[in-house]
């Protein structure tokens, strides 16, 4: 008998395609925007139109090819994907720097890098030799190594020695570059207003609306709102274990008429797992698929993070847990906890995922979140 169910938001509750979008146009700035790179060729704007946001994301994530392959690899987290992909760029602007500017080269990959580096780089670009960038060439670069979830990151330290000859280890979820990468999809995705309440300080590029009075819901929040309802008329806990960071968590679901029907000690966002992994730095990443997010939702916020961190795996009477999610990470998340799993068809891959949840054996596979239902008719 089911008695807690934990629910993924992006690609469950609200739909993915704004993160989505925020995650290429952060890619998009670092390399254009005079702040940074400064590469020519696409000028920049902190207040591009749909068109343009459209056309981005094409680009950067190669029709969604790259998205597709991060997701495929465990990776759930828009920072991290933001870090994947440019860094990636990165990388091959040095590999295409590296006869002309060796020494340089081999400074900036051995170093921390953060925006003053950055425009430093971009000022060794020469406008009658031009950089290429390759967007589709990620799949086929990652695709060689067997590199899985946070693997995926330091990778790119492998990728950086094939293609540059420099030995590093600065690729990683630690780096000055990831959080510059975090920082700044924050900016994108909170706009001006909300961001210093996020990062702590206010928009490094100011003009940014942000995407998050925008949201899409997947489901008609009044339908979801009645299912939720039920669910707990039968003694269902309801919590929450998100990638968002908590502002992005509670601001759409209050807005959405559904964030005070879930326990307040069960709704676990990013901002936790970031507030854990500075207490215990020797354990991160702890995102998705890492169990803390779950975990911690299961056994309350009140729960000591180190309770939590170190808590005994599997878990016993999982069958009670539920988790509700649209991607593998959710899905080997739940595997690590031991309890069940329904996947939601409502993510990137849409009913393409239905295969790859088969095979992984999800315990239960939903076109949408509202037919939860049916598990307990």
């Amino acid at each position: 008998m089911i008695k807690t169910i934990l629910f993924d938001v992006d690609g469950v509750m609200l739909s993915e395609e704004r993160y989505f979008d925020g995650s290429a146009l952060t890619v998009w700035e670092l390399l254009h925007s005079p702040r940074y790179l400064a590469l020519p060729g696409d000028a920049f704007t902190p207040s591009p139109d749909e068109e343009t946001i459209r056309r981005v994301r094409r680009t950067v994530f190669a029709d969604d090819e790259v998205l597709n392959f991060i997701k495929s690899r465990g990776i759930n987290s828009n920072w991290d994907m933001v870090f994947l992909a440019f860094s990636y760029q990165l990388i091959r602007i040095c590999e295409q720097l590296k006869h002309a500017h060796a020494e340089q080269v081999k400074d900036l990959l051995r170093g921390q890098i953060n925006q003053a580096k950055l425009q430093e780089l971009g000022q060794l670009l020469s406008p009658d030799h031009p950089v290429a960038l390759d967007y589709a060439a990620f799949t086929a670069d990652f695709a060689k190594g067997n590199a899985q979830k946070a693997e995926l990151l330091t990778y790119l330290n492998q990728i950086a020695k094939e293609r540059c000859g420099v030995e590093t280890d600065i690729f990683s979820r630690n780096s000055q570059l990831w959080k510059l990468c975090q920082e700044t999809f924050q900016e994108w995705y909170l706009g001006d207003e909300r961001v210093a309440a996020s990062i702590g300080r206010e928009t490094a590029q100011p003009g940014k609306k942000g995407f998050l009075t925008d949201e899409i819901p997947i489901v008609e929040p009044a339908k979801l709102r009645e299912v939720l309802l039920k669910l707990k008329e039968k003694g269902i806990t309801l919590g929450i274990g998100t990638g968002r960071p908590t502002i992005e968590t509670h601001v759409p679901l209050a807005e959405l008429n559904l964030l005070d029907l879930f326990d307040p000690d069960r709704v676990v966002t990013a901002s936790h797992v970031l507030e854990a992994e500075a207490a215990y730095p020797d354990q991160a990443p702890l995102a998705k698929p890492h169990p803390y997010c779950y975990l911690r939702g299961l056994l309350g916020l009140k729960t000591d993070i180190r309770e939590a961190l170190f808590h005994q795996l599997p878990i016993p009477h999982g069958e009670e847990v539920l988790i509700v999610g649209d991607s593998l990470a959710d899905l080997l998340a739940a595997r690590a906890i031991g309890c069940r799993f329904a996947a939601t068809l409502t993510g990137l891959s849409g009913e393409a995922a239905r295969s790859k949840f088969e095979q992984e054996r999800a315990d239960y596979i939903l076109r949408d979140v509202s037919e939860i239902l049916d598990l307990f008719s």
